[in-house]
């Protein structure tokens, strides 16, 4: 099996675009920094994954002449007049969580589990995300 992997920085900088292409490309490619590895992986490789292995568990009620959304075991939730109203807020919820995820909450012990849920915020547009919310999938 051929993976595009280099040693060091110096190196994989030299060769940046191969390292891009292989991964662009759906290839393994890795640079090893001191004692660390590191992949580079394309961005919709990585989320496509990241939401098939993360079923958004979002919960839905409606409440008086409203909807509200929540996550268990997420400090999230979101409210709104209509549903459609209610996963756009919880949208702006998520992203604000994976801001303060990736600010000060990433060493957290009760929040660092959530390293792949920040990830897939961060990689998702708005759509991708109500898909995901929703359960309609992509």
């Amino acid at each position: 099996m051929t993976i595009t992997h280099y040693d060091s920085y110096t190196d994989a900088r030299a060769h940046l675009k191969d390292l891009l292409d292989a991964a662009e490309r759906g290839r393994v490619a890795t640079v090893r920094r001191d004692a660390n590895r590191t992949a580079v992986v394309e961005v919709e490789r990585l989320r496509s994954v990241l939401a098939s292995l993360l079923p958004s568990r979002a919960q839905v009620v409606a409440e008086g002449s409203g909807w509200s959304v929540f996550i268990p075991d997420l400090p999230v939730a979101a409210d709104g007049n209509t549903f459609a109203e209610a996963i756009d807020e919880m949208i702006d919820a998520l992203r604000e969580y994976a801001d303060d995820w990736q600010d000060h909450l990433l060493d957290a012990p009760n929040h660092v589990q959530n390293w792949g849920l920040v990830q897939l915020i961060s990689l998702s547009d708005d759509d991708q995300l109500r898909d995901w919310l929703t359960g309609s999938g992509r």
